[in-house]
């Protein structure tokens, strides 16, 4: 190749794709700003990630031309910047980007002035668009420079009102009524027929998902459970989920959850796992244990490193078309599955419903496995024996493809999201397979990203740890280590969960307004540092830290990480009934707070045993905590005898007697 800039000693895919351009692309740094600054030379900040197809797109029409590049090198210094290893360089761009009345996305393109502060942007621009506004601006700021400068400070106060808190205007008390108006204007948005946010595109939200069944459940909101259910039914069955290999694509372009945008985040799938866990041990429904199960599958098939770390993502593309991989030609079919073919046809929709273009079709369902089995007189066992031959057929040719590509470095954050997400399947399954998995996991962050005193690194590839842990790497870090203490009972993970809490306050609370930061502190940084308040894809790293400091006041009984909790709520209770969507893991603290929350302590020999037997069902009003020896841990400390199985059930620190009857304590926390 002709060209090679300094993104070849990058170790982000995203980043290594563009190595290659003309463009004299560099990675993102402090330092660079600096440079940028002492030359006078303006800045452009080209943000993307490797499953992005419209950076595809703009990468080779725009960064591979020659003419484009030498545009851009004349007039910049040019960054490239890979969202996934810098949400906080993406956020404060994006930031931008909104405040001038642009719509957000990816590509996100900023152009900026010699100290960083953004000036102009968009997203993705055609070719000649793209070079037309190059051209413009630089000419305007070298031209007029002192009202480029001021448009850059009234924009970066902009962004930092946007991003700093300020003060709570009116103190909205936490009650059962706030949640309840918060989700009766939500219902108005409900598509119950197809489940998810009423029309196109449509797009999972787990996070939503894991408090609607949780309201549901504690309220008995028969509605509620019926659209959570239909949602995720829907999505099980629709062409976002991967019906041949398991695992969900981003989203869904149509209504329908037909047509995905066929690219696989590790972060959507680590969540998916947790909520139809769940969903499985309300509803019962086995639907919902197979996307379990074929979604662990494909996440260690695909997504694994044999040392425990789970990779990014895949790409929507492969040999240069989107979906390729995974859609189908009805003669192929016909070809791996000879006489099975017609049964085939009509399980997957190999018919106008499930027809897409080019003459590909998207596998999709939309009947039960018990309704298809009765009406061509199959037994059930009969079905799932020929649909598992089926699948491992295709699986099998499919294999033979050119792969999307893969972005294979590992990401703290994400990787916590999957191992939640196996806690969660083993306490719902029991399947050792998913603890050990799980253990393998969170043994190889504890021993790749974590340093001693308590610091994480954001991101590892091939032995090589890089950028400085953001908040959201430490709340959902210690969610999941809390996740795999509560259903391994290796007090372990609880003493790492407790050394994130202790540096996370140190470097990343203000006392004064009491919340996070996402970025560690440090006053000398480019960028406007911010509080992350909301929801989105992901929970918020402030609504997951808050849930953690709730969880850990009942374990240790320190009511100063209940009081902190409170306080982080009150910037958030005056928006909840308005825009509950928004905060929506907010939401699962203040069912926590409003509605009966208990402990369980499991104490003896045979404590692991109970735990199992008592674990069974949906029960996200429990914490649980387990003791085969003695234990220092406040609520369990005292209460271990070597003679007696003793099963304490507690309320914010106030525990009944004991009883020895796993089913005279299920009776106590049942609602």
């Amino acid at each position: 190749m002709p060209h090679t800039n300094a993104l070849i000693n990058a170790t982000s895919p995203y980043l290594l794709q563009h190595a290659h351009n003309p463009v004299n692309w560099q990675a993102w740094s402090e330092e660079l700003v600096e440079k940028a600054r002492a030359e006078d030379k303006l800045i452009l900040v080209s943000i993307g990630y490797a499953a992005c197809h419209w950076c595809h797109v703009m990468e080779h029409e725009s960064f591979e031309d020659e003419k484009v590049a030498a545009v851009m090198n004349e007039n910049f210094v040019c960054i490239k910047v890979d969202r996934e290893e810098r949400p906080d360089v993406d956020h404060y761009y994006m930031s931008a980007v909104q405040l001038m009345g642009q719509q957000g996305g990816w590509p996100l393109n900023v152009i900026a002035l010699p100290d960083g502060r953004p000036i102009w942007g968009g997203t993705y621009f055609p070719k000649d668009t793209w070079v037309e506004n190059l051209k413009t601006v630089a000419a305007f700021c070298k031209g007029k420079r002192s009202q480029a400068e001021e448009y850059a400070s009234r924009l970066q106060e902009g962004i930092q009102q946007v991003s700093l808190m300020p003060e709570v205007e009116s103190e909205v008390s936490v009650s059962k009524e706030l949640l309840q108006r918060g989700v009766d204007g939500w219902k108005k948005q409900f598509d119950y027929d197809e489940g998810g946010r009423a029309g196109a595109p449509k797009f999972p939200m787990p996070v939503n998902l894991d408090f609607q069944l949780y309201y549901g459940f504690m309220n008995s909101d028969q509605a509620v459970l019926d659209y959570v259910e239909t949602t995720l039914l829907k999505m099980a069955r629709g062409g976002i989920y991967d019906q041949v290999g398991g695992g969900f694509a981003r989203y869904s372009v149509d209504e329908k959850w037909k047509v995905p945008h066929f690219e696989k985040m590790l972060y959507d799938n680590g969540q998916l796992i947790s909520i139809y866990s769940k969903a499985w041990q309300y509803f019962q429904n086995e639907e919902f244990k197979t996307v379990v199960y074929e979604t662990i599958a494909f996440i260690e098939r695909e997504l694994m490193d044999e040392n425990g770390a789970f990779y990014s993502s895949l790409d929507a593309d492969s040999e240069g078309e989107e979906g390729k991989f995974y859609v189908w030609k009805k003669a192929e079919i016909q070809e791996f599955l000879g006489d099975e073919y017609s049964l085939f046809e009509e399980y997957y929709n190999v018919n106008s419903k499930g027809f897409w273009e080019h003459n590909n079709y998207i596998l999709l369902r939309d009947i039960s496995n018990e309704e298809f089995a009765e009406k061509h007189d199959l037994s059930l066992h009969q079905l799932q024996v020929k649909v598992g031959k089926w699948k491992y057929a295709l699986l099998k040719a499919r294999s033979k493809r050119v792969r999307p590509g893969l972005d294979d470095k590992t990401l703290t954050s994400w990787n916590a999201l999957v191992l939640k997400g196996l806690a969660d399947a083993y306490k719902a399954f029991r399947n050792e397979e998913f603890l050990s998995l799980a253990i393998k996991n969170a043994d190889f962050i504890e021993n790749n990203l974590m340093k001693d005193d308590g610091q994480l690194f954001h991101s590892w590839k091939k032995g090589i740890t890089s950028i400085d842990g953001f908040l959201e790497d430490y709340a959902l870090l210690i969610e999941a280590f809390l996740a795999v203490y509560e259903v391994s009972g290796d007090e372990k993970w609880l003493a790492l969960s407790d050394k994130l809490v202790e540096y996370t306050f140190a470097h990343f609370f203000d006392k004064q307004k009491q919340l996070f930061y996402f970025n560690r502190f440090n006053a000398a940084a480019v960028i406007t540092n911010h509080f992350q308040k909301e929801d989105n894809v992901i929970p918020s790293a402030n609504s997951v830290m808050a849930n953690n400091l709730h969880r850990l006041y009942l374990i240790h009984g320190k009511p100063e990480l209940l009081e902190t909790a409170r306080k982080m709520l009150q910037y958030i209770t005056p928006h909840f009934c308005n825009y509950p969507m928004a905060y929506a893991n907010w939401g699962t603290l203040l069912l926590k707070l409003t509605a009966p929350y208990f402990e369980v302590a499991v104490c003896g020999i045979n404590s692991r045993l109970l735990l199992k037997k008592l674990q069974r069902g949906f029960q996200p009003h429990v914490l649980w905590a387990v003791a085969e020896k003695n234990s220092e841990v406040p609520l369990l400390k005292d209460r271990f005898f070597h003679t007696t199985d003793l099963i304490y059930v507690c309320k914010n620190g106030s525990c009944e007697l004991p009883v020895e009857e796993v089913e005279e304590a299920a009776e106590k926390i049942r609602i």
